[in-house]
This record gives structure tokens, C-alpha cells and sequence, in this order.
């Protein structure tokens, strides 16, 4: 009789108490950076101040993230998965899918051009697009594949379709921060970024201007996590 392998499947490792130092460190990082930038701007907070506020050594930031660009990343990417909570507790009341999808789009580009944490680092707008592409990319997807389902959009490659408009949106961002497009046109914008999801004319001017109920607080978020 051949032999039968009788054995349990591997449990996970337990974290080591280094790994669990590090990761701790670096959620204080960027924790105190977070508060920093929100406080004084990313060019005017500094490497030092930052340790010092997350209660680490001095050159023990540099283990965790080469620059103060990239340390100013990490906290951009933390706001955006923040922001993509927040976008849920309000769209699960909603009935349309595609105005799910079209107020976490405009949303986004609310956020983009009132938040100085954002405006502060749009001009790396390469860089910015790919965080959003990446972060709240799970939800955008997930919602535009459902409006598709719904028949209320045609697009063919949801993924596509959120990668334009996530350089779409820090784009336009830039520009409405720097004066060279009117906030006022936000409206349209949002429509002609519907258009690429599959709804054009006045389905997607109906979309886009449709009221757009408050964000929760920070502290209502309840615990969750991505799709």
C-alpha cells in the first residue's frame, strides 16, 4: 500500500519581533509625516522632526524610505486608501451602479484639488496617477465592472478604462490647482470621464451632476478592507 502523507498543511509563520518592530516603525513614520505635512507642507517638514515625532533614531527613517519624496508617497497612498473607505460607506446605500463609480471619480477630484496633502505633491503627476491607479484601483474596478453587468456602461476593460482616468483626473487636478482650468468646469469634467466608462450625452451630464451626499469622518470609517 502506498504511503499517505498524513501531514498538515503548513501553518504561517508566527511575525518575528523584528518584523513586527519594522512594521511598527513604519506605520509611525508615516503616521508622524502625515501629521507633519498636514501641519507645515511636505517641503517645509523635515526627515529629522519626522524620527524625532515617531520616536526612532534619526538615520533609522532612512531604513524605511530612501527620500522625503518617498516618504511623502507613502503617506499620499495611505490618504487614498483612507478616501476609498470613506467612498464606500456612502455608495453601499446607493441602488445605481454607475453612480458609484461616478462619485468616487468625482470625489477623488474633489479631494485631489481642496487637499493640500494632495495639491502639494500633483506636479509629480506620473508618479501620483500610479498611486491612484494602484491604491483605490480594487474599488474602481470592481465598481465599473459592476456597472457594466448593469448595462449601465460598455466599457470592455474596466482596468483600462481606470488607469486613463486615474491620469486623467491628476492631470486635470494639476491644471484646476494651477489656475489653467476653472474648478467650476468639474461637472463636465466628470462627464467626459463617465464617456470613457461607456455612458456618453446626457446620460453622463445626468450622472455627473447629480447631488453628492457628505463623507463620513475619519473616526465613523467602520473596519474594513479592500475588495
Amino acid at each position: 500500500m502506498p504511503e499517505t502523507d498524513t501531514a498538515s498543511p503548513t501553518a504561517p509563520k508566527a511575525e518575528g519581533r523584528v518584523a513586527r518592530r519594522q512594521r511598527r516603525n513604519r506605520a509611525a513614520l508615516i503616521a508622524a509625516a502625515r501629521a507633519i505635512m498636514a501641519e507645515k507642507g511636505v517641503d517645509a517638514a523635515t526627515m529629522l522632526e519626522i524620527a524625532e515625532r515617531a520616536d526612532v533614531g534619526a538615520g533609522t527613517v532612512y531604513n524605511y524610505f530612501k527620500s522625503k519624496d518617498e516618504l511623502a508617497l507613502a503617506v499620499l497612498e495611505s490618504l487614498m486608501q483612507e478616501l476609498a473607505m470613506r467612498i464606500e460607506t456612502v455608495t453601499d446605500t446607493f441602488e445605481d451602479p454607475a453612480q458609484v463609480y461616478a462619485f468616487g471619480i468625482r470625489t477623488v477630484l474633489d479631494t485631489a484639488t481642496t487637499d493640500p496633502r494632495w495639491q502639494q505633491m500633483l506636479p509629480r503627476s506620473e508618479v501620483i496617477a500610479d498611486a491612484l491607479f494602484r491604491c483605490m484601483g480594487p474599488f474602481a474596478i470592481r465598481d465599473l465592472t459592476n456597472a457594466v453587468a448593469a448595462g449601465r456602461f460598455r466599457a470592455t476593460d474596466p482596468a483600462l478604462v481606470w488607469r486613463l482616468s486615474c491620469h486623467a483626473i491628476i492631470g486635470v487636478s494639476l491644471a484646476i490647482t494651477e489656475g489653467r482650468q476653472s474648478a467650476d468646469s468639474k461637472v463636465p469634467i466628470i462627464a467626459r470621464l463617465l464617456a470613457m466608462a461607456g455612458i456618453e450625452g446626457d446620460g453622463a451630464e445626468e450622472l455627473a451632476a447629480r447631488p453628492l451626499p457628505d463623507l463620513p469622518s475619519i473616526q465613523a470609517l467602520p473596519v474594513g478592507s479592500a475588495p
